[in-house]
């Protein structure tokens, strides 16, 4: 095992083929999903819109530095697709949006 680092992901995606169930679940939620709910944890935070197209989640993913930006993207989106099975919404296309924040440069100010 390598030296560790940790990762803000941000996947996107589409709702697909959502039930009646589900969309219904959604919109009764619609309001703790909000822009401003979004964190970055390890089980992921969901936000989405009363159109209930797009989406997104934000994740933190802890991973070895040697397998890179794309291995924590993999497990992002891996996450997400199970989060999103468990909770019975049908969904498409995910991509993610990987920073390693090991390895970013803050700059300060003086």
């Amino acid at each position: 095992m390598g030296t560790q680092h940790t990762y803000r992901v941000i996947v996107r995606g589409t709702f697909d083929g959502l039930t009646d169930a589900s969309r219904e679940r959604l919109l009764v939620e619609v309001e703790e999903h909000g822009m401003s709910a979004m964190q970055f944890t390890e089980e992921g935070s969901l936000a989405y819109d009363r159109t209930l197209k797009p989406f997104s989640y934000r994740l933190v993913v802890v991973s070895d530095a040697a397998d890179g930006d794309e291995m924590a993207g993999a497990i992002a989106e891996d996450r997400v697709e199970s989060a999103l099975k468990e909770l019975g919404h049908g969904f498409r296309g995910l991509k993610s949006t990987v920073t390693d924040m090991d390895t970013m440069k803050i700059n300060y100010k003086r």
